[in-house]
């Protein structure tokens, strides 16, 4: 590649490389979108357009970085959820299109109407702000553990435009002086014996406090669901995201703590159990 090419040629050779080193050919196109703000129809039309070569080399570098098992998402600095751009570092999980499920159901189910909400373990802060984003009228609040992280949602809460009450701390613990109609979280729920199935630019880069709980990733369930039972209104409402081998074990601890609700699983565009609803 040391003469001027074509985004169809550059595209070509990335794929190639990538297929070399086992990794996904998408990422080469999901890089060259991103450097370029493009669609893939901006893409179509510029194949045959030379590539200028601070974008060659960028590629060049990244595409390495790659190939050693680093996220692409993390390259880019930021990633699409729920229709708006959210900036993510290595302090803080890569959205996953299953969490856009928990804010839908969440959306769905809910009106405009004003309500208290909190967000636990709120991450980048993509559930609290697109929340807010969606329901102006809701007072939202967003808990998380890593001040790292916090300081990455506050980032995004501000860069669009949303208003949202923030606390450094564990599960309810900050906000247990307080009252909430909708309690929701994608919390750490992998326990540690599925280290070796993970995938390993997850097991390397992405933080392992966003992602583990003891008791077979089931303690950060139990501790909501306790803590929960002071803070959640008579008719108020718990959304979670859990592992899709978790729904049963998850429902028994809710219904232990809130025998007078309906728990119910709800299952993912997959099939999958992906979370749970407490009503």
């Amino acid at each position: 590649m040391d003469k001027p090419v074509t985004y169809f040629e550059v595209l070509k050779w990335a794929s190639s490389f990538l297929e070399e080193h086992n990794k996904e050919t998408a990422i080469a196109e999901y890089l060259l979108l991103e450097y370029n703000n493009w669609n893939k129809t901006n893409l179509l039309l510029n194949f045959n357009k030379e590539v200028p070569e601070e974008i060659v080399n960028r590629l060049k570098t990244d595409l390495v970085k790659v190939s050693e098992n680093y996220p692409p998402q993390y390259l880019i600095g930021s990633c699409e959820f729920y229709g708006e751009r959210f900036v993510v570092s290595e302090d803080t999980l890569i959205p996953r299109p299953e969490t856009e499920e928990l804010v839908e159901l969440c959306l769905t189910e809910n009106d405009l109407t004003k309500k208290s909400v909190v967000d636990i373990g709120t991450g980048t802060g993509i559930i609290a702000v697109s929340l807010k984003k969606n329901r102006p009228n809701w007072d939202v609040s967003a808990v998380d553990l890593s001040s790292s992280a916090l300081e990455i949602a506050k980032e995004n809460a501000l860069q669009l435009d949303t208003s949202i009450d923030f606390y450094l701390g564990d599960a309810l613990e900050p906000v247990m002086d307080e009252t909430f109609d909708i309690i929701i979280s994608n919390p750490p729920y992998i326990g540690e014996e599925e280290w070796p199935e993970m995938d390993e630019s997850v097991r390397i880069h992405e933080p392992k406090m966003a992602l583990f709980a003891d008791n077979k990733g089931l303690a950060i369930y139990e501790k909501i669901a306790k803590e929960a039972t002071k803070v959640l209104n008579e008719k108020g409402k718990i959304y979670l995201e859990i592992g899709y081998t978790q729904g049963m074990s998850v429902v028994r601890i809710f219904e232990e703590y809130f025998p007078q609700k309906v728990v119910e699983v709800v299952k993912d565009m997959s099939g999958h159990d992906r979370m749970i609803k407490v009503y």
